[in-house]
């Protein structure tokens, strides 16, 4: 599930935090072979636990609506409508096959989930659903315009509708993001990631496969997971030298001027450019660059590409960029 773009965020992210509160035990905790007390390692196993969070929402938002149509058909004054409700949203078999989990399961025991104290954020999620053109088109059978097949079978199109959902009610959700946010700083800034494997999640799922269905992977392989660490430890360990390069690139504006953020994503992108040949330059100045967009000033996107390509120029003069022969023009 932990891609490299999410690497590197969670990188910037304990690097800001340091640059907030210095702190010399950070560079004691990037061990890999210390994973319970490793920041990176603990910051990423915080990441998979959003995932299994948001995953727990569905069955969740799955089981408020059988609730209630309980309750519906156990009024005194019941119905018609009470009485024969529209079964189609909670026979949905993805919801049925993904509330039977076995790997979920064991994540929120793990992780001890539970939106019990998130009611009135169920209602309100439930209430846009509800009343989204994808929730009307779905209970009445309609196959969406922009599905991937003009004529889908019932699992297919209980997946689609669940991945219609989190892309257009749960990402866009501020009430979603707020609940998150109180639970982990970094959770709000994370959900719309982490929501983009969800539903990638939903779209793998195999009906064959029923509880057994496996979920994402906390790293997709060992490398991923050496990259964090690594990415991670080097960043830290290199940081004085990182700000001197940083300082001799900038004309007419000190250093200590720039935003911490800023300052941060430079110090995670050098570490990138110095010590993984195998990622090609303008792949790193890229991400780096995308990261600034998303997480510091307006301005920031113009300091840190003028920054980095300074920094690149400077370390192919002294020889100290191994994968120049892959740099071009990041414009």
């Amino acid at each position: 599930m932990i891609n490299r773009d999410l690497i590197r965020i969670k990188v910037v992210q304990l690097l800001y935090a340091n640059q907030i509160n210095p702190d010399e035990t950070y560079l004691k905790k990037t061990r890999k072979e210390d994973k319970e007390k490793s920041l990176i390692g603990k910051s990423l196993s915080a990441a998979f636990e959003l995932y299994c969070w948001l995953l727990q929402l569905i069955v969740e938002l799955h089981s408020y609506a059988e609730k209630r149509i309980e309750a519906g058909m156990s009024k005194r004054m019941a119905t018609q409508e009470d009485l024969n409700p529209n079964r189609r949203f909670i026979d949905n078999r993805f919801a049925l096959q993904l509330a039977g989990n076995k790997q979920l399961k064991e994540c929120v025991k793990k992780f001890h989930i539970s939106w019990a104290e998130d009611a009135d954020l169920i209602r309100t999620l439930y209430k846009n659903i509800c009343n989204s053109p994808e929730y009307k088109d779905y209970m009445q059978g309609k196959i969406p315009a922009d599905a991937p097949s003009a004529d889908m079978d019932a699992y297919s199109l209980d997946k689609f509708f669940w991945r219609q959902i989190i892309k257009k009610i749960l990402a866009t959700s501020e009430a979603l993001g707020d609940s998150l946010e109180e639970m982990n700083i970094y959770w709000n800034d994370d959900a719309e990631t982490i929501l983009s494997f969800v539903e990638k999640t939903v779209k793998r799922f195999d009906e064959n496969n029923g509880a057994d269905q496996v979920l994402l992977p906390l790293y997709k392989d060992e490398s991923d997971e050496d990259f964090a660490y690594d990415l991670y430890k080097y960043a830290l360990q290199g940081r004085d030298q990182y700000m001197q390069m940083i300082d001799g690139t900038v004309k007419n504006w000190k250093i200590e001027r720039m935003t911490m953020m800023d300052l941060s994503i430079m110090q995670a992108a050098i570490a990138e450019l110095t010590h993984f040949p195998s990622i090609p330059v303008p792949v790193t100045l890229n991400e780096y660059i995308e990261i600034s967009k998303y997480y510091s000033t307006s301005k920031s996107y113009e300091i840190v590409n003028g920054i980095l390509d300074s920094v690149v120029k400077q370390l192919s003069a002294k020889g100290q960029l191994s994968k120049v022969s892959d740099m071009k023009n990041n414009e």
